[in-house]
């Protein structure tokens, strides 16, 4: 599913125009964005949580020249789904 589809789908369940539902959306996910930005995590009741991980220092290939390079640490964001979330999926 795209956010176009995303979008439509949000707007035909709320009888609202796809205008505002695109801003639901964008407050949605700038809600969740913030969140983790700050180093915390976001939690949905029933859907899953967002949580910020980090990812080790590694060595790596350079696909051009074939050679060892060193990929710094990052910080990425992750999500675990809900017990309820898993459950609907198997």
């Amino acid at each position: 599913m795209t956010r176009a589809d995303l979008i439509e789908v949000l707007a035909f369940a709320s009888g609202s125009s796809k205008a505002a539902s695109e801003r639901a959306l964008n407050a949605f996910l700038a809600g969740i964005r913030d969140g983790l930005r700050n180093g915390g995590s976001t939690t949905i009741s029933g859907f899953g949580t967002f949580v910020v991980a980090r990812r080790a220092a590694r060595n790596g290939t350079n696909p051009r020249t074939g050679r060892g390079i060193r990929i710094p640490p990052a910080r990425v964001p992750r999500f675990r789904p809900s017990r309820g979330l898993r459950a609907a999926l198997r």
